[in-house]
Protein backbone atom coordinates (compact mmCIF):
# COMPACT_ATOMS: atom_id res chain seq x y z
CA UNK A 1 0.00 0.00 0.00
CA UNK A 2 1.15 3.03 -0.85
CA UNK A 3 0.18 7.10 0.05
CA UNK A 4 0.48 10.55 -1.15
CA UNK A 5 1.76 12.85 1.69
CA UNK A 6 3.08 15.72 2.76
CA UNK A 7 6.64 15.33 3.98
CA UNK A 8 8.80 17.80 5.95
CA UNK A 9 12.70 16.43 5.09
CA UNK A 10 14.23 19.38 7.20
CA UNK A 11 13.19 23.47 8.02
CA UNK A 12 11.17 25.10 4.89
CA UNK A 13 11.79 22.07 2.47
CA UNK A 14 8.37 21.04 2.16
CA UNK A 15 6.45 18.80 -0.22
CA UNK A 16 4.50 15.98 -1.52
CA UNK A 17 5.48 12.90 -2.35
CA UNK A 18 4.64 9.17 -2.28
CA UNK A 19 5.42 7.01 0.78
CA UNK A 20 5.18 3.19 1.25
CA UNK A 21 2.60 2.39 4.29
CA UNK A 22 3.32 -0.16 6.53
CA UNK A 23 0.71 -3.22 6.10
CA UNK A 24 -2.48 -3.47 8.60
CA UNK A 25 -3.14 -5.66 10.95
CA UNK A 26 -6.77 -7.05 11.58
CA UNK A 27 -7.77 -4.98 14.11
CA UNK A 28 -6.34 -1.76 12.13
CA UNK A 29 -8.89 0.95 10.56
CA UNK A 30 -7.64 1.56 6.89
CA UNK A 31 -9.03 5.85 6.41
CA UNK A 32 -9.51 7.74 3.27
CA UNK A 33 -8.49 11.22 4.49
CA UNK A 34 -10.77 14.57 2.76
CA UNK A 35 -9.02 17.17 4.69
CA UNK A 36 -6.43 17.97 7.13
CA UNK A 37 -5.35 20.87 9.14
CA UNK A 38 -2.17 22.81 9.10
CA UNK A 39 -1.02 23.76 12.50
CA UNK A 40 0.33 27.34 13.59
CA UNK A 41 1.53 25.65 17.01
CA UNK A 42 3.81 22.74 17.39
CA UNK A 43 3.90 22.09 13.13
CA UNK A 44 5.05 25.82 12.73
CA UNK A 45 8.24 25.13 14.61
CA UNK A 46 9.34 21.71 12.84
CA UNK A 47 8.41 23.60 9.71
CA UNK A 48 11.00 26.62 10.75
CA UNK A 49 13.65 24.40 12.73
CA UNK A 50 12.85 26.23 16.14
CA UNK A 51 11.38 23.14 17.75
CA UNK A 52 13.33 22.29 20.94
CA UNK A 53 14.21 18.84 21.24
CA UNK A 54 10.95 16.49 21.14
CA UNK A 55 10.77 12.40 21.76
CA UNK A 56 9.67 11.13 17.93
CA UNK A 57 10.96 13.87 16.87
CA UNK A 58 13.32 13.57 13.18
CA UNK A 59 13.21 14.41 9.80
CA UNK A 60 11.73 13.41 6.67
CA UNK A 61 8.15 13.71 8.86
CA UNK A 62 4.78 13.74 7.86
CA UNK A 63 3.16 16.91 9.66
CA UNK A 64 -0.70 16.78 10.73
CA UNK A 65 -2.73 15.99 13.83
CA UNK A 66 -5.68 17.42 12.21
CA UNK A 67 -7.33 14.74 9.78
CA UNK A 68 -10.80 13.87 9.06
CA UNK A 69 -12.03 11.09 6.87
CA UNK A 70 -13.41 7.82 6.00
CA UNK A 71 -12.89 4.48 7.18
CA UNK A 72 -12.42 2.27 3.93
CA UNK A 73 -11.16 -1.12 5.76
CA UNK A 74 -12.30 -2.29 9.77
CA UNK A 75 -12.82 -5.35 11.39
CA UNK A 76 -16.04 -6.34 11.82
CA UNK A 77 -14.61 -6.70 15.83
CA UNK A 78 -14.59 -3.20 16.17
CA UNK A 79 -16.51 0.23 16.56
CA UNK A 80 -16.36 1.12 12.68
CA UNK A 81 -17.27 0.39 9.61
CA UNK A 82 -16.10 0.73 5.79
CA UNK A 83 -18.32 4.44 5.15
CA UNK A 84 -17.88 5.65 8.75
CA UNK A 85 -16.97 9.45 8.74
CA UNK A 86 -14.39 10.09 11.29
CA UNK A 87 -11.59 12.32 12.93
CA UNK A 88 -8.29 11.30 13.31
CA UNK A 89 -5.40 12.62 14.93
CA UNK A 90 -2.64 11.45 12.88
CA UNK A 91 -0.51 8.49 12.41
CA UNK A 92 2.50 6.26 12.36
CA UNK A 93 2.02 4.48 9.41
CA UNK A 94 4.71 5.21 7.24
CA UNK A 95 8.34 3.57 6.01
CA UNK A 96 10.96 6.14 5.45
CA UNK A 97 9.19 8.51 7.44
CA UNK A 98 8.43 9.44 11.01
CA UNK A 99 4.97 9.54 12.07
CA UNK A 100 5.26 11.84 15.35
CA UNK A 101 2.10 13.60 13.96
CA UNK A 102 1.08 11.77 10.68
CA UNK A 103 -2.26 13.42 9.64
CA UNK A 104 -1.90 14.99 6.39
CA UNK A 105 -1.48 12.08 3.58
CA UNK A 106 -4.31 10.53 1.27
CA UNK A 107 -4.59 7.34 3.17
CA UNK A 108 -3.61 5.97 7.07
CA UNK A 109 -3.49 3.11 8.83
CA UNK A 110 -4.61 3.47 12.39
CA UNK A 111 -5.30 1.93 16.10
CA UNK A 112 -8.88 2.17 16.38
CA UNK A 113 -8.74 3.81 19.57
CA UNK A 114 -7.50 6.53 18.36
CA UNK A 115 -10.02 7.51 16.02
CA UNK A 116 -13.60 9.32 16.71
CA UNK A 117 -15.97 8.87 14.85
CA UNK A 118 -17.95 12.26 13.83
CA UNK A 119 -21.34 13.47 12.31
CA UNK A 120 -20.63 13.67 8.34
CA UNK A 121 -22.43 17.15 8.76
CA UNK A 122 -19.26 18.30 10.18
CA UNK A 123 -17.21 18.87 6.83
CA UNK A 124 -13.76 19.90 7.31
CA UNK A 125 -14.98 21.52 10.20
CA UNK A 126 -14.24 18.30 12.02
CA UNK A 127 -10.79 18.63 11.75
CA UNK A 128 -10.86 21.45 14.04
CA UNK A 129 -12.02 19.17 16.73
CA UNK A 130 -8.58 18.64 17.96
CA UNK A 131 -7.70 22.16 18.75
CA UNK A 132 -11.16 22.76 20.16
CA UNK A 133 -10.34 19.73 22.27
CA UNK A 134 -7.27 21.67 23.19
CA UNK A 135 -9.38 24.87 24.51
CA UNK A 136 -11.62 22.69 26.31
CA UNK A 137 -8.56 20.48 27.81
CA UNK A 138 -7.23 23.91 29.23
CA UNK A 139 -10.61 24.78 30.85
CA UNK A 140 -12.01 21.74 32.43
CA UNK A 141 -11.77 20.25 35.34
CA UNK A 142 -11.71 20.25 39.44
CA UNK A 143 -9.91 23.58 40.21
CA UNK A 144 -9.62 25.25 36.76
CA UNK A 145 -11.13 28.70 36.61
CA UNK A 146 -12.90 29.55 33.31
CA UNK A 147 -10.65 32.94 31.57
CA UNK A 148 -11.66 36.28 32.09
CA UNK A 149 -8.48 37.29 29.89
CA UNK A 150 -7.20 35.54 26.70
CA UNK A 151 -4.29 36.75 25.03
CA UNK A 152 -4.47 36.30 21.05
CA UNK A 153 -7.38 35.90 18.68
CA UNK A 154 -6.03 33.07 16.41
CA UNK A 155 -8.22 29.86 16.16
CA UNK A 156 -7.05 28.84 20.20
CA UNK A 157 -7.96 32.38 21.20
CA UNK A 158 -11.31 32.38 19.64
CA UNK A 159 -12.18 28.57 20.82
CA UNK A 160 -11.26 29.53 24.09
CA UNK A 161 -13.52 32.17 24.27
CA UNK A 162 -16.39 30.77 22.88
CA UNK A 163 -15.93 27.56 25.41
CA UNK A 164 -16.44 29.90 28.27
CA UNK A 165 -19.20 31.44 26.95
CA UNK A 166 -21.06 28.17 25.90
CA UNK A 167 -20.33 27.61 30.09
CA UNK A 168 -22.66 30.30 30.49
CA UNK A 169 -19.59 32.25 32.05
CA UNK A 170 -19.27 36.27 31.60
CA UNK A 171 -18.14 36.92 28.06
CA UNK A 172 -14.08 37.36 28.72
CA UNK A 173 -11.94 40.20 27.19
CA UNK A 174 -9.47 38.75 24.31
CA UNK A 175 -6.67 40.77 23.59
CA UNK A 176 -4.95 40.80 19.98
CA UNK A 177 -2.27 43.05 18.66
CA UNK A 178 -2.37 42.45 14.62
CA UNK A 179 -4.98 44.68 13.23
CA UNK A 180 -6.35 41.72 10.50
CA UNK A 181 -7.14 39.45 13.63
CA UNK A 182 -9.54 42.02 16.00
CA UNK A 183 -12.41 40.89 13.56
CA UNK A 184 -14.73 38.15 14.21
CA UNK A 185 -15.41 38.16 17.74
CA UNK A 186 -19.18 36.72 18.66
CA UNK A 187 -20.34 37.62 22.08
CA UNK A 188 -17.07 39.05 23.27
CA UNK A 189 -14.87 42.14 22.82
CA UNK A 190 -11.33 41.82 21.11
CA UNK A 191 -8.99 45.24 21.97
CA UNK A 192 -5.53 45.88 21.43
CA UNK A 193 -3.70 45.57 25.53
CA UNK A 194 -2.43 49.68 25.45
CA UNK A 195 -6.56 49.87 25.33
CA UNK A 196 -6.94 47.87 28.81
CA UNK A 197 -6.05 49.57 32.17
CA UNK A 198 -7.86 46.48 33.63
CA UNK A 199 -5.27 44.79 36.33
CA UNK A 200 -7.72 42.72 38.27
CA UNK A 201 -8.35 39.68 35.61
CA UNK A 202 -8.57 36.65 38.09
CA UNK A 203 -7.82 34.38 35.19
CA UNK A 204 -5.90 35.20 32.30
CA UNK A 205 -4.97 32.41 29.63
CA UNK A 206 -2.45 33.17 27.11
CA UNK A 207 -2.81 31.57 23.56
CA UNK A 208 -0.09 33.43 21.76
CA UNK A 209 2.94 31.42 22.63
CA UNK A 210 5.19 34.50 23.51
CA UNK A 211 7.21 34.14 27.01
CA UNK A 212 7.69 37.58 26.54
CA UNK A 213 4.48 38.59 27.85
CA UNK A 214 4.26 37.10 30.83
CA UNK A 215 5.94 39.74 33.22
CA UNK A 216 3.01 42.30 31.43
CA UNK A 217 0.46 39.68 32.41
CA UNK A 218 1.68 39.50 36.29
CA UNK A 219 0.71 42.87 36.56
CA UNK A 220 -2.68 42.32 35.36
CA UNK A 221 -3.88 39.85 37.89
CA UNK A 222 -5.44 40.04 41.10
CA UNK A 223 -4.31 39.16 44.18
CA UNK A 224 -3.93 35.31 43.87
CA UNK A 225 -4.85 35.08 40.03
CA UNK A 226 -4.19 32.49 37.77
CA UNK A 227 -2.25 32.65 34.32
CA UNK A 228 -2.55 29.54 32.27
CA UNK A 229 0.04 28.68 29.71
CA UNK A 230 -2.20 27.68 26.50
CA UNK A 231 0.20 28.20 23.82
CA UNK A 232 3.53 26.42 23.05
CA UNK A 233 6.97 28.17 24.08
CA UNK A 234 10.29 28.05 22.42
CA UNK A 235 12.15 30.64 24.17
CA UNK A 236 12.95 30.24 28.65
CA UNK A 237 10.07 31.71 30.35
CA UNK A 238 11.26 34.01 32.90
CA UNK A 239 10.13 36.83 34.76
CA UNK A 240 11.30 38.82 37.72
CA UNK A 241 9.83 37.37 41.03
CA UNK A 242 8.70 40.36 43.85
CA UNK A 243 5.49 41.48 41.21
CA UNK A 244 4.67 37.93 41.21
CA UNK A 245 5.58 37.53 44.92
CA UNK A 246 3.29 40.85 45.78
CA UNK A 247 -0.25 38.88 43.69
CA UNK A 248 0.79 35.38 45.14
CA UNK A 249 0.49 34.85 41.31
CA UNK A 250 -0.40 30.82 39.88
CA UNK A 251 1.32 29.83 37.11
CA UNK A 252 -0.25 27.03 34.85
CA UNK A 253 0.70 24.88 32.32
CA UNK A 254 -2.25 23.36 29.89
CA UNK A 255 -0.91 20.19 27.71
CA UNK A 256 -2.62 18.51 24.70
CA UNK A 257 -6.23 16.91 25.15
CA UNK A 258 -6.91 13.40 26.31
CA UNK A 259 -9.75 11.06 24.56
CA UNK A 260 -12.17 12.47 27.26
CA UNK A 261 -12.08 15.89 26.09
CA UNK A 262 -12.21 14.80 22.66
CA UNK A 263 -15.74 13.15 23.16
CA UNK A 264 -16.92 15.69 25.80
CA UNK A 265 -15.87 18.82 22.45
CA UNK A 266 -18.24 16.87 19.86
CA UNK A 267 -21.22 16.71 22.26
CA UNK A 268 -20.76 20.54 22.21
CA UNK A 269 -20.49 20.55 18.70
CA UNK A 270 -23.01 18.36 17.84
CA UNK A 271 -25.43 19.95 20.31
CA UNK A 272 -24.43 23.52 18.88
CA UNK A 273 -23.55 24.75 21.94
CA UNK A 274 -20.35 25.31 20.13
CA UNK A 275 -19.84 26.60 17.09
CA UNK A 276 -16.51 25.70 14.48
CA UNK A 277 -17.64 28.41 12.16
CA UNK A 278 -15.56 31.12 10.42
CA UNK A 279 -12.28 29.53 11.97
CA UNK A 280 -11.12 28.14 8.40
CA UNK A 281 -10.39 31.04 6.34
CA UNK A 282 -7.58 29.52 4.03
CA UNK A 283 -8.75 25.93 1.93
CA UNK A 284 -5.98 24.54 -0.96
CA UNK A 285 -5.61 21.59 -2.38
CA UNK A 286 -3.30 18.67 -1.69
CA UNK A 287 -1.02 19.33 -4.35
CA UNK A 288 0.14 22.88 -3.79
CA UNK A 289 0.56 21.55 0.53
CA UNK A 290 4.56 23.97 0.05
CA UNK A 291 2.45 26.99 -0.51
CA UNK A 292 -0.50 26.08 1.22
CA UNK A 293 1.80 25.94 4.82
CA UNK A 294 3.70 28.75 3.79
CA UNK A 295 0.88 30.81 3.75
CA UNK A 296 -0.05 29.20 6.88
CA UNK A 297 2.83 30.34 8.73
CA UNK A 298 3.58 33.99 7.02
CA UNK A 299 0.07 35.15 6.52
CA UNK A 300 -1.41 37.25 9.14
CA UNK A 301 -4.53 37.06 7.66
CA UNK A 302 -4.55 32.77 7.57
CA UNK A 303 -6.61 31.76 11.00
CA UNK A 304 -6.65 27.90 9.38
CA UNK A 305 -5.54 26.62 7.14
CA UNK A 306 -7.17 23.31 5.33
CA UNK A 307 -5.56 21.27 2.83
CA UNK A 308 -8.58 18.84 0.43
CA UNK A 309 -7.21 15.70 -0.40
CA UNK A 310 -10.69 14.52 -2.06
CA UNK A 311 -9.89 14.97 -5.95
CA UNK A 312 -6.00 13.62 -5.03
CA UNK A 313 -5.13 9.88 -5.72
Amino acid sequence: MQTSAVILKGPKDLGLDVLDVKPPTADDLVVLISHSGISTGTEKLFWSGEMPPFPGMGYPLVPGYEAVGEVMQASPSCDFKAGDRVFVPGANCYEGAFGLFGGAARTLVTDPARVTKIDAGFGAEGALLALAATARHAMAGQGKAVPDLIVGHGVLGRLLARLAIAAGAPAPTVWELDPTRMSGADGYKVVHPDADDRRDYTSIYDASGSAAILPDLIGRIQKGGEIVLAGFYTDPINFAFPPAFMKEARLRVSAEWTGDDLTATRALVESGALSLGGLITHTSKAATAATAYNTEFTDPSCLKMILDWEDHA
